[in-house]
C-alpha cells in the first residue's frame, strides 16, 4: 500500500506530465504556419479574443471584462518604453492635476526614494503646513494601511482626494520614541512651480521646481520681482534646476526662449528626420548678464532641454552633476471613457545635435550631486528596462547606477538639505552648505578660481 507522501508525489508528478502533454497539444503550431498566421493584419486580434474567451470562460474566478481589457492595452504600451503609458481615468485625472498645478490634496512636497515616504516641505499655507508637518517627518501610514511596499502612483492617489474628504497619516519624527498621527482635510492644493530669491551683490536665484501650466509666467513674475530688489537691474541669475523631473515641453521652450536672444533651442526627431527646429527671438527677457545653470542626477526631460540649449549657445555654464538622460518627448492623448494615452512620440536634441536620451547634459562644473546625498548610485534613464536609445537603431544597453566616492554621504541637518540642495537659500551663499550654489554663485560674480585665502600678514623685522 503506497503512502500518503509517495501517493502525492505520484499525484502531481501525473498531474504535471498531463498538464505539459496538454500545454504541448494547444500550443502546438508549425514555425512556417505561425509566421503566415501573424503576417494576417486580422490575426492579432483574432488572437486577443481567444484569450479573452478563455479567460472569461475557464478562468478559476469570474473577472471583469474592463479589467482584463484595460489590462491588455496596459502591456500593449508599456511594451514599448518606461514612459509610454495608457492611464485609465482615475490615474489621468491625478496626471492632469500634475501639469496644472493644483488638486484636491494636503500639500506637500515628497521623496518616494526608500520604504517609507519622506517628507522634502510642506506647501505653505497647506493642511499638512498648518497641522505642524515638517520636513525630515516619515510617513509610515495612510489611514492605517502601511505604505511599505506600495508603488508612488497608489501612494499619491490615497493622499489625494476630493476638497473637504479627510485622511489620517501615521508618521515618526526624528529624535521623537512616539509616533505622530495627523488627520488632515484635503483642500485645493496650487503648487507654485518656481521660487526665487535675491542674493547678495545684485544676483538674483531662480529655481525652477517643475515645468506645469503658467510656468513661464510664473518665472517672469519673479524676474520682476528681483529686478526690483536689485534697484532695477540684475548683476546675473543662478537658474537652479536641480531635482525639476521635467514636465510641459512648451513651458521650458518658453523659458529657454528668455534666457537666448538667437539660435536653436533644440531639434525634435522622429525615424531618422527632423521634425522641428526651435529657434529662440532676440526679444528674452534674460538674454543680457552671467547666467549660471545648477542640475543633478534628478534634472530630467524639460528641464535637460533647458540645460542643453544654454550650455550649446554658450548662454552661461552647467555646474552640478551629470543629469538623468531623458530625451524623450511625450504626446498626450484624450481617450473617450475619460482614459488618456501618454505616447512616446518624438526624441530631442540639443543644438549641436547631442542626443539627450539615455546620455544626459554633462556639466562644465562637477559637483557632488543626489549620488553623493545618498551615498549609493542614482537610478538614471540607461538604468531602466526598455529605454529608448540614444539613436534610432542603437542598442539599448542597461548600465549599472554607479556609486559614489567613498565618503561622499551628504553631511549636516537632514532638515536643511535635500538631496544636496540647501532648503534654505541664504542671501549670501558663501555662508551656507550648498556647494554648487557656491559655486555657480562664484562665476556669475566673477569670483570663481580666485584664492579666497586672506592675505598674508608681514613678517616680523
Amino acid at each position: 500500500m503506497l503512502s500518503r507522501r509517495t501517493r502525492r508525489a505520484l499525484e502531481l508528478g501525473l498531474a504535471a506530465l498531463l498538464g505539459g502533454a496538454l500545454a504541448t497539444f494547444v500550443q502546438r503550431t508549425p514555425t512556417a504556419q505561425a509566421k503566415t498566421e501573424w503576417d494576417n493584419p486580422y490575426f492579432p486580434f483574432q488572437q486577443l479574443g481567444r484569450v479573452l474567451a478563455w479567460v472569461e470562460n475557464e478562468y478559476v474566478d469570474p473577472v471583469e471584462r474592463r479589467r482584463l481589457l484595460e489590462g491588455a492595452i496596459k502591456g500593449m504600451v508599456a511594451e514599448l518604453d518606461p514612459h509610454s503609458s495608457y492611464l485609465p481615468p482615475e490615474d489621468y485625472g491625478i496626471f492632469q492635476a500634475d501639469t496644472e498645478g493644483h488638486f484636491g490634496g494636503i500639500g506637500v512636497e515628497v521623496d518616494f526614494g526608500d520604504e517609507y515616504i519622506t517628507i522634502i516641505a510642506p506647501i505653505e499655507g497647506s493642511p499638512a503646513a498648518l497641522a505642524g508637518i515638517k520636513p525630515g517627518d516619515r510617513i509610515l501610514a495612510i489611514d492605517n494601511q502601511a505604505v511599505h511596499g506600495k508603488g508612488a502612483a497608489d501612494l499619491v492617489r490615497s493622499m489625494r482626494g476630493e476638497p473637504g474628504t479627510k485622511v489620517l497619516l501615521t508618521v515618526r519624527r526624528k529624535g521623537q520614541d512616539t509616533l505622530l498621527y495627523f488627520r488632515l482635510t484635503r483642500q485645493v492644493i496650487n503648487v507654485s512651480s518656481v521660487a526665487s530669491t535675491s542674493l547678495s551683490s545684485g544676483v538674483g536665484y531662480l529655481r525652477i521646481k517643475t515645468f506645469q501650466t503658467g510656468t513661464h509666467a510664473e518665472l517672469l513674475e519673479h524676474v520682476k520681482k528681483l529686478r526690483d530688489a536689485a534697484g532695477g537691474r540684475l548683476a546675473g541669475v543662478v537658474l537652479d534646476m536641480r531635482n525639476n523631473p521635467g514636465g510641459l515641453v512648451n513651458e521650458a521652450t518658453a523659458i529657454a526662449d528668455e534666457f537666448l536672444s538667437s539660435g536653436v533651442i533644440f531639434t525634435t526627431r522622429r525615424r531618422g528626420k527632423i521634425i522641428d527646429d526651435l529657434r529662440a527671438d532676440e526679444l528674452g527677457a534674460l538674454r543680457r548678464g552671467p547666467v549660471v545653470v545648477l542640475v543633478n542626477e534628478y534634472s530630467a526631460s524639460a528641464a535637460e532641454l533647458v540645460a542643453g540649449a544654454l550650455q550649446d549657445n554658450k548662454r552661461g555654464p552647467i555646474v552640478g552633476a551629470p543629469t538623468f538622460g531623458k530625451g524623450s518627448v511625450q504626446t498626450i492623448v484624450d481617450l473617450p471613457g475619460g482614459a488618456g494615452l501618454r505616447l512616446t512620440t518624438l526624441r530631442y536634441y540639443t543644438p549641436s545635435g547631442r542626443p539627450i536620451q539615455a546620455q544626459g547634459v554633462k556639466p562644465d562644473v562637477l559637483v557632488g550631486g543626489a549620488s553623493a546625498a545618498l551615498g549609493y548610485g542614482v537610478l538614471k534613464e540607461g538604468n531602466l528596462e526598455g529605454h529608448l536609445p540614444a539613436v534610432e537603431g542603437a542598442l539599448s544597453p542597461i548600465t549599472t547606477p554607479p556609486e559614489p566616492p567613498a565618503g561622499s554621504r551628504e553631511k549636516g541637518n537632514a532638515e536643511d538639505t535635500y538631496l544636496g540642495m540647501a532648503r534654505e537659500v541664504p542671501r549670501d551663499p558663501e555662508q551656507g552648505s550648498d556647494e554648487a550654489l557656491k559655486i555657480g554663485y562664484r562665476i556669475v560674480t566673477g569670483t570663481y578660481g580666485k584664492s579666497r585665502a586672506k592675505p598674508a600678514q608681514p613678517a616680523n623685522p
